[in-house]
């Protein structure tokens, strides 16, 4: 099943079509997608019952598919390459911050840059479909409505300005946390924990990975942050980035206005982003 934000109002992707939430079970369930992820198992049993599309997809009014999560976790040096690239060791418990919700944007955003040090990182996002508290390492997976494509935009003077490093500013300027273009269960994927992710910038490619490559893993990472704080229906778990980001090359590099960022997972998707000079009313 595919989740999408289609102007506002919830729909599923079918083949190359949508239908209404709303309507395909006749008021039964909301428009609202944030509600929706109360209501996985209802959802799902609707997707079930729908068989062809209503209307086609117009991919350009596409929004966030989790458009306002109570909570984002975002884990930090989660691929032993990126690591490694960092010049750390890996984490035996996983770097948490988060990405303040009012960062999120859809899967074809314009993002000011805040100042000339802002760096990718492409990552697979995962979404809460279940309460989940103190979950046990093999049971994560009951607790995951869905995957959808993210960026962590990084500022990173901010992120790691002395006298402490302040990670969740750094990367919760407006429009941070491109995702979309919508959530993908996990049963439309032949290995949901091996899938390639990527993005380039203006053509060229920056990362490669596979999520197979990853640290903590989708149910490891339900398993230890369920461990301290209840993970909600429709929160969000960044699941951290592979290596290729600018900060860490010689020179590093850094987005800079005009450059397209394109995101993509596959069997989840592509979002684009594109990098435009803050606009004078801005200004810090």
């Amino acid at each position: 099943m595919r989740l999408a934000n289609v102007a506002g109002r919830a729909a599923l992707v079918v083949d190359d079509g949508i239908v209404d939430v709303a309507v395909a079970s006749r008021g039964a369930l909301p428009s609202d997608l944030q509600l929706l992820y109360e209501r996985w198992d209802e959802v799902r049993a609707l997707a079930e019952r729908v068989t062809k599309a209503a209307a086609p997809l117009d991919v350009g009014v596409l929004q966030a598919p989790v458009p306002s999560p109570r909570q984002v976790f975002a884990i930090g040096m989660n691929y032993a390459a990126h690591a490694a690239e960092a010049g750390l060791e890996n984490p035996t418990f996983p770097p948490t911050f988060t990405k303040f919700p009012t960062c999120l944007t859809g899967p074809d955003a314009t993002v000011e840059l805040p100042s000339e040090f802002v760096d990718w990182e492409v990552e697979l996002v995962v979404v809460i479909g279940q309460l989940a508290y103190d979950v046990a390492i093999g049971d994560g997976w009951r607790h995951v409505a869905g995957f959808t494509v993210g960026q962590d935009l990084s500022e990173r003077i901010v992120q790691t300005r002395p006298p402490a490093p302040q990670f969740s500013l750094g990367k919760s300027f407006p429009g941070f946390g491109p995702i979309g273009p919508w959530v993908v269960t996990p049963d439309e994927l032949a290995d949901p924990d091996d899938l390639a992710l990527g993005c380039t910038v203006n053509g060229e490619e920056v990362q490669k990975s596979r999520t197979s490559d990853l640290i903590f893993g989708v149910d490891a990472l339900v398993h230890h942050l369920s461990s301290i704080a209840p993970l909600l229906p429709g929160d969000l778990i960044f699941t951290g980035t592979p290596s290729g980001v600018g900060a860490t090359r010689t020179p590093p590099r850094f987005l800079a206005p005009g450059d397209e960022l394109v995101s993509t997972i596959d069997g989840v998707g592509t979002i684009h982003t594109r990098l435009v000079e803050r606009s004078a009313s801005h200004g810090r």
